[in-house]
């Protein structure tokens, strides 16, 4: 299976300035490493045959000499050592002018060379004094060494044998300008743009430079590779750290330590899939080109260099385990609030529209009712409606335990509602006599209710399966919220993904504010609001509703309430099926690409490779199965990335049987 993933090695090598004949033997050197590491493509910095400092000795026959020889030597070296595309920087005279070049070899032949198109002439830089800008270039082709080839700004450096692979380039400052010449690259189809640079080391001027290969990774929706020079260029008025990075589309996939005095090696591994999946669902990429720069396609074979395949242990990227939840303390908590803020903003704006009439919602004492709950209280707040015109209810049933109550109660007095508690036993006894319905076998006639619960806590876990009797419950709460007033959803996107949520009841609302959150950060939200929002006893009370058990608690409990019914073991672990469901939408991967990589993050220490590949089957099934769920979702506000509303992000056949979706 193609994994779109392309393996490439970024180097800033130790240098010798002024000594060609060293630094083409040192890339060489490195080319052994690219080759040993499995990368398809090796990225020198910017001049990296002479050092980017040698000022005015780029006017002196020597250097430019021996340059041009380094650069025979490297071509004639890397054929017999490296099958992959190597990247390097030299100046290059053409049409009576001296050119910063990046010149592309591959497998001991020189595809073609790409001048720099911006030439940084203010502050600490001076390079128009010793080159000329791509613009003054008239030839499209060089002589060099007994060889012959194509050099010109527009070029572009395509695998034939994988199409996935299309390389643009450009040299260090032109990357700094308002539209890089790497824009007009990725609107011609380069997916993998690189930069060959020497940027001076700076206070904060690091931080910047990330920045803008972030920004512009993302805004081309490409992958790109940073090399800059190092420690060994002259120090006379500057100082270089040997910056080298990975960025793709947005995301740093790989970044090296600053100011190594060896050689400083990235290996990283890009997906050029999800380049190519990310143009293809946001169809305002590519309207128009940047630049009316042409480009001019340059073929080879790739012959597999670079690709990973499905044998790897690991690769040279991180994948997170949960993608929806920051590791960063800070990040996580800044994602929280904004969160907050837009359940709270979207349900505000509802509850002004349909004027001052009541509003409800089913709380539980579980997380998703207790999210709903706090954005409800706080929407009450920011319109400055009083707290008596929201009358949320608890409706415990037959599997409802007593911490869960306990917390329910406790929240709603602590908060100041008007609760109501309505005990729904009674309504679904009388609904199951009524369909004439035998729940796990138990007779329903001439037998009270007392009888029927007890009978209920004998009946051994393993029989405890009635879909009716889950479902008449679920119903019930639904039908007297329905009957109280506005309805508050409460149901998650991950139960969402899975149809976990029963038909016309918890899966339906007026307004849903959890509609977008997936489970794994429901959790950290509760707990975010416990923090900062709130004292003892509140705060007490939302970290013991987060740390409880998930459960739909529609099933009876045991002798000793102790068996209580829980979602995970129905339909697995919630994190995994987050994960599934972030790189089946987000990213339109297959599901054999989603359980490899799945293998790649921590869920390997915790869980089998059977596990996995068994939950990703069950997802797949349940999500297929329940689209007819998902599309009659209630309002409800886009918080991140992945949303499945059926009038925005999320359409799909509901009679599409997942086994037609290929592993």
């Amino acid at each position: 299976m193609d994994l779109g993933l392309f393996r490439l090695a970024v180097f800033s090598p130790e240098l010798r300035l002024g000594d060609c004949e060293f630094n083409s033997k040192k890339i060489a050197t490195l080319l052994a490493t690219a080759e040993k590491n499995h990368a398809g493509l090796a990225l020198f910095p910017e001049l990296s045959l002479t050092g980017y400092t040698c000022a005015d000795l780029f006017h002196q026959s020597t250097l430019l000499h021996a340059a041009t020889q380094a650069l025979e030597d490297l071509r004639q070296e890397s054929a017999k050592n490296y099958s992959g595309i190597v990247i390097v920087g030299l100046p290059l005279e053409a049409d009576g002018k001296l050119f910063n070049c990046a010149v592309v070899i591959h497998q001991g032949k020189i595809l073609g060379a790409a001048p720099k198109s911006h030439l940084p002439n203010y502050k600490e830089f001076y390079e128009r004094r010793y080159f000329s800008p791509a613009r003054d270039l008239t030839s499209c082709e060089i002589f060099l060494n007994g060889i012959s080839f194509p050099i010109g700004p527009g070029l572009l450096f395509q695998a034939r044998d994988y199409p996935k692979l299309k390389i643009g380039i450009e040299i260090c400052e032109d990357l700094w300008v308002p539209v890089p010449p790497s824009s007009n690259q990725a609107m011609a189809g380069a997916s993998l743009l690189v930069n060959l640079s020497a940027s001076n080391e700076l206070v904060g001027k690091a931080l910047y430079r990330k920045s803008l290969i972030l920004n512009q990774s993302g805004r081309c929706r490409a992958a790109y590779a940073y090399a800059s020079s190092g420690v060994k260029e002259s120090t006379t008025d500057l100082v270089f750290g040997g910056h080298c990075l990975v960025a793709e589309c947005g995301q740093l996939i790989g970044e090296n330590q600053r100011f190594s005095r060896h050689d400083s090696t990235l290996i990283a591994d890009v997906d050029l899939e999800r380049v190519q999946l990310d143009r293809i669902s946001g169809n305002s990429w590519g309207e128009m080109p940047c630049l009316p720069v042409p480009c001019h396609t340059i073929y080879f074979n790739l012959n597999g260099s670079g690709l990973v395949s499905q044998g790897e242990e690991k690769i040279h990227r991180v994948v997170d385990a949960h993608p929806f939840v920051p590791k960063d303390s800070t990040q996580l908590h800044e994602r929280c609030e904004e969160i907050f803020q837009i359940q709270v903003a979207g349900l505000a704006r509802r509850l002004e529209q349909v004027g001052d009439i009541p509003a409800t919602l089913g709380v539980s004492g579980g997380l998703d009712s207790t999210l709903a709950l706090l954005v409800a209280c706080k929407a009450f707040k920011a319109l400055q409606r009083p707290l008596s015109n929201f009358l949320p209810m608890t409706m415990p049933g037959f599997g409802t335990t007593a911490r869960t109550l306990g917390n329910a109660r406790k929240l709603m007095s602590a908060l100041g509602l008007q609760s109501k508690e309505i005990d729904i036993r009674a309504l679904c006894f009388q609904e199951w006599l009524d369909l004439g319905h035998n729940p796990f076998g138990i007779s329903l006639e001439n037998i009270s209710l007392q009888d029927f619960q007890t009978q209920l806590q004998a009946i051994p876990k393993d029989r405890k399966h009635d879909l009716v009797f889950e479902n008449v419950q679920a119903r019930r709460r639904t039908a007297l919220l329905m009957n109280q007033g506005f309805v508050i959803g409460t149901g998650d996107l991950s139960e969402l993904a899975l149809g976990w949520c029963t038909f016309n009841a918890d899966h339906m609302a007026m307004y849903n504010p959890n509609a977008s959150i997936p489970k794994s950060l429901v959790r950290f939200l509760i707990e975010w609001v416990a923090d900062q929002q709130f004292e003892d006893p509140i705060r007490g009370i939302l970290h013991d509703i987060a740390q409880t058990p998930i459960s739909p608690e529609l099933l009876p409990t045991g002798p000793g309430l102790d068996e209580i019914q829980s979602t995970e073991d129905a339909i697995g672990p919630y994190e995994l099926h987050d994960f599934f469901l972030y790189h089946l939408v987000r990213m339109g991967f297959s599901p054999g690409k989603i359980a490899f990589l799945a293998k790649q993050t921590k869920f390997h220490k915790s869980y089998s490779v059977k596990e996995i590949e068994h939950w990703l089957d069950l997802f797949i099934s349940r999500f297929f199965a329940s689209q007819f769920k998902r599309s009659s979702l209630p309002d409800g506000p886009k918080v991140g990335t992945v949303s499945l509303s059926p009038r925005g992000d999320w359409r799909m056949p509901s009679d599409l049987p997942p086994q037609r979706w290929p592993k």
